[in-house]
């Protein structure tokens, strides 16, 4: 447990108000007053267009039972009574926090990084888990300097912590896996995503591998068939693949539109759901699973009966048309599994895309490639929404295959109904900033 005492040694932290209990518990910490409960620790966070600071009212009006905020907030005065503890800066008290909470427990600790499909393997390695422990997983893709953090804060009885960590920069995975100590490291693959802020795939990897910084004599497991992971070195390495003979080797691959199976180590395995991604994203919980002692069986029964995480390849069925929900985010990896899904579809295939972000000056020649793969994968129809999307039109549209180009999704949506037909299977598909789950929407609804 975390107590009034331990946040004041630990981080430095001075009283604003005369605080009787230092050995109060500090079980849930929380950075939003929206959803604060009562007895919650309030954490103020200040960023670059708000001071969560400045709510400290709000929270104790909500019952928190104590704010840590930053030394130069105003408080009033007439807050004397309250538990406030200031710091030097909430966001480095967080992490220690997080630091010593993770020191109190020693359990399976399993790191998922990677260009893409962090968040579905995070998932898919905790469906596998919870078959034998009482696990903590990342909730959705809080995955970042505060988002870590507040995770491992939440550790209670739990002896496994499933925890998603991503980055943008160099340094990030070094400061978040010193904080987090895995003893198992997944790294999904290295793509192209965030390459405007990295430069090259080369130091994508470089990157990647601070998750390693954090570990002693733990376990790496790596995708095996990803050309920039296959030059890893490391001690206590594990190997998946499809493609190149590994640890872990999928075989006897049937991968249909919606669902696959294929055997691991002559164990049987089906996927509710398509696509090679999540082959490799099974390999990846297979690997985590054997290695804490989960029978072959036991894995194959919690893959059997693994759900997707919403807008991730998910399927959603109208009276009229199919509509594949990958709006999470994208990448060209990712969009490229996609349209190999897509491509499998009996009836006329359609692919809404819009930008990739976060690529620079990158962003051109990446759009075109996507243009190349949607011929690859004979598509139907394509609609193209944003700046670079236009870049994949154009490609397209040299192919003489039917498609649309749009500026906004308020256009798209505009002339979407004379567009679509009966029949179709829509694939949509784009970084989460382009906002297309606004067309998600108004087609599951019309």
């Amino acid at each position: 447990m975390i107590y009034v005492r331990d946040i004041i040694n630990l981080c430095n932290g001075k009283l604003f108000s005369n605080i009787e209990n230092l050995d109060l518990e500090c079980i849930n910490f929380c950075t939003d007053t929206r959803k604060l409960n009562e007895g919650d620790i309030y954490v103020g966070i200040k960023g670059d267009t708000f001071n969560g600071n400045n709510f400290y009212k709000e929270a104790f009006s909500k019952g928190a039972s104590l704010c840590l905020l930053d030394n130069d907030t105003k408080i009033d005065d007439t807050y004397r009574d309250k538990n406030i503890i200031l710091v030097d800066n909430t966001i480095s008290s967080l992490q220690e926090l997080a630091k010593y909470k993770r020191s109190l427990y020693d359990i399976p600790v399993i790191a998922v990084t990677g260009s893409v499909g962090k968040t579905s393997v995070k998932d898919i390695i905790y469906s596998v888990l919870k078959s034998k422990y009482r696990v903590l997983s990342t909730k959705g893709n809080l995955n970042n300097h505060i988002g870590v953090p507040l995770t491992i804060l939440e550790l209670n009885d739990h002896d496994a912590l499933v925890v998603e960590m991503g980055m943008n920069h160099f340094g990030e995975l070094h400061i978040l896996s010193n904080i987090v100590r895995p003893t198992i490291a997944v790294i999904t693959n290295i793509g192209t995503a965030h390459i405007g802020n990295l430069g090259s795939r080369e130091n994508i990897l470089k990157a990647k591998l601070e998750i390693l910084d954090g570990m002693d004599d733990g376990i790496l497991i790596i995708n095996n068939d990803n050309d920039m992971l296959r030059t890893v070195k490391y001690n206590n390495l594990i190997t998946v693949g499809i493609e190149n003979e590994s640890d872990y080797i999928a075989k006897e691959i049937q991968d249909k539109v919606f669902a696959s199976n294929f055997y691991i180590n002559n164990q049987y395995i089906e996927l509710p759901v398509g696509s090679k991604a999540f082959i490799y994203n099974a390999l990846f919980a297979y690997a985590v699973g054997t290695k804490l002692g989960i029978s072959s069986e036991e894995i194959s029964n919690s893959l059997k009966s693994f759900t997707l995480t919403p807008h991730r390849l998910e399927l959603i069925k109208t009276d009229s048309i199919n509509i594949i929900d990958d709006t999470y985010n994208a990448s060209l990896d990712s969009v490229k599994n996609g349209l190999e899904l897509l491509g499998k579809v009996n009836g006329r295939k359609v692919f809404i895309f819009a930008d990739i972000l976060e690529l620079d000056e990158y962003g051109e020649n990446i759009h075109k490639e996507i243009g190349n793969i949607i011929i690859e994968n004979n598509i139907d129809l394509l609609i193209t929404v944003g700046k670079l999307s236009k870049y994949t039109y154009e490609v397209v549209k040299n192919n003489n295959t039917e498609c649309y180009y749009f500026e906004s999704n308020g256009q798209l949506l505009q002339d979407i109904d004379s567009i679509l037909k009966d029949g179709d299977t829509i694939l949509v598909k784009g970084s989460n900033g382009m906002k297309l789950i606004e067309v998600v929407n108004y087609l599951k609804n019309k």
